[in-house]
C-alpha cells in the first residue's frame, strides 16, 4: 500500500505574471436535475475556489437561474432545443465533469454520451456512474477516447459498477478499485474513509487524511469540481490527469482535516466551507514554496 503523497504538485499551478482565464481553464459541469441543482453549483463553487478560470454550469432543470447572485461568476448555460453534442462543440471546454445531480432519464444518458464522445479529459460522478452502471453499450466510448476519465465512486457506486453490495465493496476496498480499473480502463478514484486512487498504470494509492466530518452530503460534489479545476489547470501547468486526481484528492481531505483543527467540524462541518479551505491550502503552499 502507497500513501498518496502529492501536495508537492501545488508548485506546478504557480501563476504566471502573464496569466489569464484562457490559462487557468475552461471546465464544463453537467447536472443538476429538478430538485438537485444544488450537487452542479457546489461543484462550481469548488471549481472557482480551486482556480478553474472559467467555470461553466449546464443544468438539466429548466427552472434553473440564469445567474446564481451570490456567485454570479458561475456561468449559466441555457440549452434551449440545441443538442448535448452541439453545445459542447460551441462550448469547447478544457474539461468536463458530468454526474452531480445529473438524474437518470433519457436527457442524462445523451448529455452523459456527448460527454463521452466529446474529445477532452472528462471526471465521471455521481449519476453519471449509475448511468455507466445501468448501460454497458457506454464502456465501448470510454474505451475508444484520446483523453483521461476519471471515475469517483463511493461504495454504493462502486456497488452498481461491480454488481455488488457495498458492504462488499467495504469489505476489500483494494480489490474493489482493481476490478473497477480493470473493467473501465480508467483513474478511479474509490471515496470514502481512506480514499483509493489508482488507474491501469499506477500502484493504488491510499489517502491519510480526512475525518467523519466529510460524511456530509455534497462533499463529493465538492470533490468533482475541484478534479475538473485542477484537471484543467494542469493543461497548460505541467501536471498530468493523474497528479491532478492525486492533488484534489489530498487537497479536499486535508481540508476537512483542517476545518475539524479550527472547530468547525467534525460535527457541522459543510461542503461550502471545505471548498473554501481548499483554497486557503493551495495558497498557503504557493507561499511557503516561494
Amino acid at each position: 500500500m502507497q500513501i498518496l503523497n502529492s501536495l508537492h504538485l501545488i508548485n506546478n499551478l504557480r501563476r504566471d505574471v502573464s496569466e489569464h482565464k484562457g490559462t487557468s481553464g475552461k471546465l464544463v459541469i453537467i447536472g443538476g436535475a429538478k430538485n438537485m441543482s444544488g450537487s452542479i453549483i457546489l461543484a462550481g463553487l469548488a471549481a472557482l475556489y480551486t482556480g478553474s478560470g472559467w467555470v461553466k454550469l449546464i443544468s438539466l432543470d429548466p427552472d434553473f437561474p440564469t445567474v446564481i447572485p451570490s456567485h454570479p461568476e458561475l456561468m449559466i448555460y441555457n440549452s434551449g432545443s440545441q443538442l448535448p453534442a452541439e453545445i459542447l462543440r460551441d462550448i469547447k471546454p478544457d474539461v468536463i465533469v458530468v454526474g452531480p445531480g445529473l438524474g437518470q432519464n433519457e436527457a442524462s444518458f445523451a448529455w452523459l454520451l456527448a460527454a463521452l464522445e466529446y474529445q477532452s479529459p472528462l471526471v465521471i460522478d455521481a449519476d453519471g456512474i449509475h448511468l455507466l452502471s445501468l448501460h454497458p453499450e457506454l464502456n465501448e466510448p470510454i474505451f475508444n477516447r484520446s483523453h483521461s476519465v476519471v471515475l469517483t465512486p463511493h461504495p454504493g457506486e462502486a456497488g452498481h459498477l461491480l454488481n455488488c453490495s457495498s458492504q462488499i465493496i467495504q469489505g476489500d476496498r483494494m480489490t474493489a478499485i482493481k476490478n473497477i480499473i480493470d473493467r473501465y480502463r480508467t483513474i478511479v478514484v474509490l471515496k470514502g474513509h481512506q480514499s483509493l486512487v489508482g488507474m491501469p498504470s499506477e500502484d493504488i494509492q491510499t489517502c491519510a487524511k480526512g475525518n467523519p466530518g466529510m460524511a456530509c452530503a455534497g462533499m463529493g460534489d465538492v470533490l468533482s469540481g475541484a478534479l475538473g479545476s485542477l484537471i484543467a489547470q494542469g493543461l497548460r501547468h505541467n501536471l498530468d490527469t493523474w497528479q491532478a486526481s492525486c492533488l484534489a484528492v489530498e487537497v479536499h481531505a486535508l481540508a476537512g482535516d483542517l476545518l475539524a483543527e479550527k472547530g468547525v467540524g467534525p460535527i457541522g462541518m459543510t461542503p461550502s466551507e471545505l471548498a473554501k479551505e481548499m483554497r486557503t491550502i493551495l495558497n498557503s503552499s504557493h507561499k511557503q514554496s516561494s
